[in-house]
């Protein structure tokens, strides 16, 4: 019997795709985004040094409960002032395999809003 990979294998293969033509630099750090059932993370990351620039997730509690798309808006928009206050203006957006739509559709644009440039 063959068996079918599970989602989160395919998008783990899909992320390391993305992951072979995209790199984070101290100047352009790449914006991650991560997301579960119930949160949504992001963060700002030199890949260079290896190193978390700035972070934010739908766990902070800066963060008010409400629906899972305006979540991912607030973690969007907390993200950008954190990277603005660090100096961070240009970032390179890693979606992390998902699809472009919904929770991650709205973080990315609230990021764009708010300030970030990609």
């Amino acid at each position: 019997m063959i068996t079918k990979p599970d989602k989160n294998q395919s998008r783990k293969k899909r992320h390391n795709r993305i992951r072979n033509r995209i790199s984070g630099t101290a100047e352009c750090p790449r914006l991650n985004v991560f997301r579960s059932n119930t949160n949504i993370y992001a963060q700002l990351i030199d890949d260079v040094a290896g190193v978390t620039l700035a972070s934010a997730s739908s766990t902070d509690p800066a963060i008010e409960k409400a629906s899972k798309v305006e979540q991912a808006s607030a973690v969007g928009k907390l993200i950008a002032e954190r990277a603005l206050e660090k100096g961070h203006k240009n970032v390179v957006f890693d979606r992390g395999g998902y699809l472009y739509h919904g929770r991650v559709q709205a973080l990315a644009e609230s990021a764009r809003e708010h300030g970030l440039e990609f």
